[in-house]
């Protein structure tokens, strides 16, 4: 069974109902990183101004976590740093992260947090769409010696990454995917169904 199937159906009423309504995903027009119009705008950054929501979020990773075997977890800036921390308090995890600039005084640092050459870190982030940014980090991680093998995000696009991450060797898991999103707001009627559609066409034509 997948990942994406383990989801209890209280976890993703809980998750789906509070991303909804802590405007964390969006409907409407937006213009996308790409450049593409898009009629779904997800902005994780949200998530720190609602920590009960936090919390959630923080429990739903943790049985994918304890399947997996690692050392530390390695959380990304920015969205992904307040999730990683909330994941490690729930679990006694350690956690790194990769800084997005290398810091150019004191220790100079590129991974903040202790950790130790040879280690198996687990990559956590918040959004998965084509994978660009977890192979940058990837990149930072092994640079230092440290091994990656598994990367865990909350909600997958279902644009590409997990492909694009598996072909390198590294197993993406997701907390959630925008179809079940989709499919839980539209038979709860929380969301229109002529936008869940809209959603579902733009998904489609951009993978």
């Amino acid at each position: 069974m997948t990942d994406e199937l383990r989801i209890s159906n209280n976890r993703l009423s809980a998750l789906a109902g509070g991303l909804l309504s802590a405007g964390c995903i969006k409907f409407g027009k937006f213009t996308l990183k790409s450049g593409l119009k898009s009629p779904i705008y997800i902005d994780l950054r949200q998530i720190i101004t609602y920590p009960k929501l936090l919390v959630q979020i923080a429990d739903a990773y943790l049985p994918i976590l304890q399947r997996l075997t690692f050392n530390r977890i390695a959380g990304l800036p920015y969205a992904a740093i307040p999730i990683a921390t909330a994941i490690s308090l729930a679990g006694n995890y350690p956690m790194i992260y990769p800084r997005k600039e290398v810091k150019t005084y004191g220790t100079k640092a590129e991974i903040e947090g202790e950790y130790h050459a040879g280690e198996t870190v687990v990559v956590i982030d918040d959004l998965a769409t084509t994978g660009g940014s977890k192979f940058e980090a990837i990149e930072k991680l092994t640079g230092a010696g440290l091994v990656v093998k598994d990367v865990v995000v909350l909600v997958d696009r279902q644009s590409g990454a997990k492909e694009s991450l598996a072909q390198a060797g590294y197993s993406m898991h997701a907390v959630l995917t925008i179809g079940q999103l989709l499919d839980y707001w539209e038979s709860t009627g929380k969301v229109e169904k002529d936008k869940i559609e809209a959603t579902r066409m733009f998904l489609k034509q951009s993978r």
